[in-house]
């Protein structure tokens, strides 16, 4: 339990900072939702911010929470201060001469990945142009966010969260100052998102030499924990290569505005955004806090804490995504308006982002238990069975895409991500069963089916108090909190476990 505890802290701290990032990155959007509505600019961001999060996810966040942390925490605790800084060091250097080519071919060819990427934009001259320079501008950002990332993998192994977690306030602050200080036009997009990137770096570097990081070249790049990296990297680049074409086909096929209409793939982000929400402040803080503990749970011969911990991990998981995924179906149209709603966003602008919103939420829990099972995987060094179900996901979205375009159109994207999310879900949840011999599956579904329950009740509550004719936003603060408390009162109900777990850590701490 005080394991548990431990986590679920570091989980509190990392959510609390992503909680603040969250309302910071609303605010982002909103002020790019009401300059420039689902139309040229707001579609121009979206693609060209895009491509830098694939080689981000690739070769920075990803690679940290597949690779850099179980490694790093390995050698923390079975070698000395000098052969941990040591290989920092060594990874550090490697990091520089990729990230750096990376940057510079992805601004050379530019016009070729936009094209890739969106090209529906091709039958738009300006659309396509605006996109293309866009990109070229803020594709430094890849060095300095993955830079940002390598430094977070490092902070985390050393049990360290805080200024880590932090760190991606700074680039919501910046875009929000620049978009607002150059109004209309890309030009305060891209200076807000590279001032960003500086930011986010800049503000670990006192942290890292606090914990005795010094800087230096390495005159060689051979080392055994560097290769132990390496290995593990290799298939969760092919997975996180897997999982942006997945995003990819999303901004293929929402760009294909004669098939799904305009602004698709800006409906697509805003609605995304907002389920990102929940992922951020729980799914992501908890899955990023947990895999540490998973890392050293995993070289226990019997796998008895692991098993504890991961049937933990999802069932913390469900008692916030279910409620979360409930809540964004039945107020969908309500939560899109009062946040975006106004200026450039438009009633067609609320009407298509409410509609992907309540069809990405179906697959909202699905989401959260992936971050969750993957991390397991990561800890017990197998990269190879996520990378594999990334590749079933991309398929089963690829066709779901195609069947569902033309009857549904941008809605129909949605819901070929959740449903692919979801089969992949249940396939790595069957696998690591079969692996672990049973991680307490009954405790599992129990605990699904009455949170279940609980959340549906709240459901119910969330619509009969959005069906008062009200101002939206006092509307919307209403059904919010009626949901809330209907939800607390039906886990009392149902008897949900993780509900009376977090009533009686309340009670003491008072």
């Amino acid at each position: 339990m005080s394991t548990h505890k431990s986590v679920a802290k570091s989980a509190g701290v990392i959510g609390l900072a992503t909680l603040v990032s969250r309302i910071l990155g609303f605010i982002r959007d909103i002020v790019i939702a009401r300059l420039f509505g689902v139309y040229i600019y707001a579609q121009a961001f979206v693609i060209a911010f895009r491509i830098p999060n694939l080689f981000r996810d690739l070769v920075g966040e990803g690679a940290t929470n597949a690779a850099l942390v179980p490694v790093f925490s390995e050698y923390h605790v079975k070698h000395t201060k000098e052969e941990f800084w040591e290989l920092a060091n060594v990874v550090l250097n490697i990091l520089l001469v990729v990230l750096m080519t990376i940057t510079v071919l992805g601004i050379i060819f530019s016009p070729v990945i936009v094209r890739m990427i969106a090209p529906g934009f091709i039958a738009s001259p300006e659309k396509l142009e605006a996109t293309i320079r866009l990109n070229r501008i803020i594709f430094p950002y890849i060095l300095l966010i993955s830079l940002a990332a390598y430094s977070m993998g490092v902070l985390n192994s050393l049990k360290h969260f805080a200024i880590p977690a932090f760190a991606p306030c700074l680039l919501n602050i910046s875009i929000i100052v620049f978009a607002l200080l150059f109004g209309e036009g890309i030009k305060g997009l891209a200076l807000g998102v590279l001032v960003g990137g500086v930011l986010q770096l800049a503000v670990q570097i006192p942290v890292l030499y606090k914990k005795g990081f010094r800087f230096r070249f390495t005159r060689s790049f051979k080392h055994p924990g560097a290769i132990m990296i390496g290995k593990l990297m290799l298939p969760r680049v092919v997975s996180s290569s897997i999982y942006q074409l997945n995003n990819f086909a999303d901004s293929i096929f929402g760009s294909l505005a004669f098939i799904v209409g305009e602004g698709g793939v800006a409906v697509l982000y805003f609605s995304y955004r907002l389920i990102q929400f929940p992922i951020g402040i729980f799914s992501n803080a908890l899955s990023q806090a947990i895999l540490p503990t998973f890392s050293t749970q995993a070289l226990e011969d019997t796998h008895h804490n692991l098993k504890k911990s991961l049937s933990w991990g999802l069932r913390a998981t469900f008692f916030v995504m279910l409620p979360s995924s409930v809540a964004f179906i039945v107020l969908a149209k309500p939560l899109i308006s009062a946040l975006f709603g106004g200026g450039r966003f438009d009633a067609y602008s609320t009407s298509t982002t409410a509609g992907a919103l309540a069809y990405y939420s179906i697959g909202l829990v699905a989401y959260g238990g992936i971050k969750i099972l993957q991390s397991c995987f990561f800890a017990l060094k197998d990269t190879v069975t996520p990378t594999k179900t990334s590749a079933l996901s991309l398929v089963l979205n690829v066709i779901f895409c195609l069947a569902l375009m033309f009857p549904m159109k941008i809605a129909g994207l949605a819901l070929a991500t959740s449903l692919s999310g979801s089969i992949t879900f249940l396939v790595l949840f069957k696998i690591l069963n079969k692996r672990l011999k049973d991680f307490n599956v009954k405790e599992v579904r129990q605990s699904f089916v009455k949170i279940f329950l609980a959340s549906l009740g709240m459901g119910l509550a969330c619509y009969f108090a959005s069906r008062l004719q009200l101002n939206k936003y006092l509307n919307l603060i209403i059904s919010l909190s009626a949901g809330l408390i209907s939800y607390i009162a039906f886990c009392f109900i149902f008897r949900v476990h993780e509900m009376r777990e977090l009533w009686l850590w309340v009670s003491k701490r008072k």
